[in-house]
């Protein structure tokens, strides 16, 4: 049986773009919320809970940007010219973000500016890709094989609903981490900011839920024509059932279950994502196999990831593990 190898790197990015979503997107959190903390031992304790590897989550942005880049050229080509704005504004409050993560404990005089700056990179990062993954859905028009669109065809209404979302959603992850890793008053304030959070997330999912099928027939089709209904129904319901375990664990005050469980619905999420979008990269106009490389180029690069993957999956979960306790006033303990 041959092995469809554009399908395996359609995968592969699927997971270097999740692990990114799910693990620079509670840092990306942290830095949204952090005005609402109090300075000092406060603000402290939700930086320090994320010190130890906020630069390692970034590696995974790199993995699904270089592999859309190497593994689906067409998409790359047809993607970054329709939303260059959007990629731009994410690149530099990252950038600001990690260049006031490190100065705000190098220049106390001027932390309150290092404090402000984090928390608005993170914020623009955060709406930026959000709004990026509204322009791809929304649809970007091609003409001979490139994007034929306008400079602005990014910002309509649904790109800011679901760059809301994204933001919203990093801030459940960012709240509910803080809740896990943390303790006395900065775990209590993460409690409530939690709540919120997720408050917000669902009726903007919803929103977006609703808002995406009507947007491309094909998009209707998938989600509501038989037989697919009977599969893609199942992703709404095991949401809200995660929800109402979401909502008991943080009434209960449990730790690590919320962060799980929004991690739950992250992951939900993007399975929702896969139903509206396969099998095309670029709705409704390029297909995984439009925009694959040559079989010889992922072949090559496969043998690259299978030996680098391992590597990267280690380092991660071995830098957790030895940072996996909660976070005192005066660091990890």
């Amino acid at each position: 049986m041959a092995i469809d190898l554009t399908v395996i790197w359609a995968f592969i990015i699927a997971f270097g773009i999740f692990a990114y979503v799910v693990m620079d997107g509670f840092d990306l959190g942290i830095g949204i919320l952090f005005p609402s903390f109090a300075v000092g031992q406060e603000r402290d304790q939700a930086m320090n809970s994320i010190a130890p590897v906020w630069d390692g989550n970034e590696t995974w942005l790199v993995l699904g940007g270089g592999g859309l880049f190497a593994a689906f050229p067409l998409a790359y080509a047809i993607i970054l010219p329709a939303t260059y704005p959007l990629i731009i504004a994410m690149l530099l409050g990252l950038v600001f973000r990690g260049v006031a993560f490190e100065f705000r404990w190098r220049d106390p005089d001027h932390r309150a500016f290092w404090d402000m700056a984090f928390a608005g990179g993170s914020l623009v990062a955060a709406m930026a890709q959000g709004m990026t993954l509204g322009a791809i859905l929304q649809g970007i028009e091609v003409a001979d094989r490139a994007y034929a669109g306008s400079w602005w065809d990014w910002l309509t209404p649904y790109t800011l609903l679901t760059g809301l979302g994204v933001v919203a959603g990093y801030a459940l992850l960012g709240s509910t981490w803080l809740v896990w890793k943390t303790e006395g008053s900065t775990q209590g304030h993460a409690y409530k900011l939690a709540f919120r959070a997720m408050v917000a997330t669902l009726v903007l999912l919803v929103a977006v839920s609703l808002y995406t099928p009507l947007l491309e027939e094909s998009y209707w089709q998938r989600w509501f024509a038989m037989p697919n209904v009977l599969f893609a129904a199942q992703v709404p319901l095991l949401t809200a059932i995660l929800t109402g375990f979401l909502i008991r664990a943080l009434a209960k005050r449990q730790h690590a279950a919320p962060f799980l469980l929004s991690l739950g619905v992250f992951l939900l999420g993007t399975i929702g994502l896969g139903i509206s979008m396969w099998p095309y990269v670029v709705p409704d106009s390029v297909t995984i196999w439009d925009a694959a490389a040559p079989h010889s180029s992922q072949v090559f690069m496969l043998v690259g990831v299978a030996l680098t993957m391992p590597l990267i999956l280690a380092y991660t979960g071995w830098a957790y593990w030895v940072f996996r306790g909660k976070v005192g006033s005066e660091g990890y303990h």
